[in-house]
């Protein structure tokens, strides 16, 4: 499961990256329009800015915006960011790797192989979603429930 900062820090970045030709854009726009308590915004937005990820300008006209493309930023790397590893058993993960201490043989372990399996496959996926490919799949969403609803009428 992900943390809600991970989710938070992903509606934020789909917020800013549809807003991103609008100009900087302040916290206490982003919190309303997604619903993210300001105070929680303001740390993840922080840390998307001392990740790369985003820009900010103070005073007037002032605000957060992308410094990446949408089209650049990776679902895994915004997770990774807020939560950590990806894989659900430490001996399987890429990144943050550990030993289990109860294993006798890592290489002979059917349930690090499974474990491996799932991370392989969530990391695919999530490599594959960008923030644009989130927003256009909103985009879709929107579309089909809307035509559900003339259907319905």
């Amino acid at each position: 499961m992900i943390s809600k900062k991970t989710k938070y820090a992903l509606k934020a970045l789909i917020h800013l990256s549809r807003e991103q030709d609008k100009g900087p854009i302040l916290i206490g726009h982003i919190a309303r329009e997604e619903r993210i308590p300001q105070k929680f915004l303001e740390a993840i937005l922080l840390d998307l800015r001392n990740a790369g990820v985003l820009g900010s300008k103070k005073g007037k006209g002032g605000g957060y915006y992308m410094l990446k493309k949408p089209a650049e930023v990776t679902m895994i790397e915004v997770m990774r960011l807020f939560d950590g590893p990806v894989a659900l058993l430490p001996c399987v993960s890429f990144k943050y790797y550990q030993r289990c201490d109860e294993c006798k043989d890592e290489a002979a372990c059917g349930i690090r192989a499974a474990f491996a399996d799932v991370r392989n496959a969530t990391v695919e996926i999530l490599k594959r979603y960008t923030l644009a490919e989130l927003i256009s799949k909103e985009k879709d969403l929107c579309l089909l429930v809307g035509n559900e609803v003339l259907e319905k009428e």
